[in-house]
């Protein structure tokens, strides 16, 4: 089942960590990563960086391309008044059937701030158990996810947060 999950952590090179170990995971054969971004915004900067890693050909499936512009929407759109509600609009419309609602927008926007750090990630073919035992001690939050409620909390089970 491909699944989209977005943790955060409270500092801005948490998510650079757990990128890392979900690598190694990949490579060890625990999981498959599509496609993902992480976010890093260093205490005093105006706005977060961020880096995108995918390979090219799994791009194409269309959850690259959802990635990208939706961390783009998130954080590099203008940020005042009307702009935001159409802006955050325009991202669920056209992002239906990834099953990120308004609310899930606006938590993530809430909760990604100067000081921390995100990592937006699409996997598959998931071993949790196992996977979730790279992520201890990395002090991961789950910000939102597609899953189900019985599936997110088998999750949260094994990873924590």
């Amino acid at each position: 089942m491909t699944t989209f999950t977005v943790w955060g952590f409270d500092h801005p090179d948490g998510a650079a960590q757990a990128e890392s170990a979900l690598q190694a995971a990949q490579n060890d054969g625990l999981v498959k990563i599509i496609d993902q971004v992480v976010v890093s915004w260093p205490e005093g900067a105006s706005k977060p960086e961020t880096t995108a890693t995918h390979e090219d050909k799994r791009r194409g499936t269309g959850w690259g391309a959802f990635l990208g512009g939706f961390v783009g929407m998130l954080f590099f759109a203008p940020v005042i008044g009307a702009a935001v509600g159409a802006g955050i609009g325009r991202a669920v419309k056209s992002h239906e059937g990834t099953s990120i609602s308004k609310e899930d927008v606006e938590k993530i926007r809430a909760q990604i701030t100067p000081g921390t750090s995100a990592l937006f990630v699409v996997t598959d073919h998931g071993n949790l158990e196992r996977l979730g035992e790279r992520f201890h001690g990395l002090g991961q939050k789950l910000i939102t996810t597609n899953l189900t409620e019985a599936e997110r909390s088998v999750m949260l089970q094994s990873f924590g947060g």
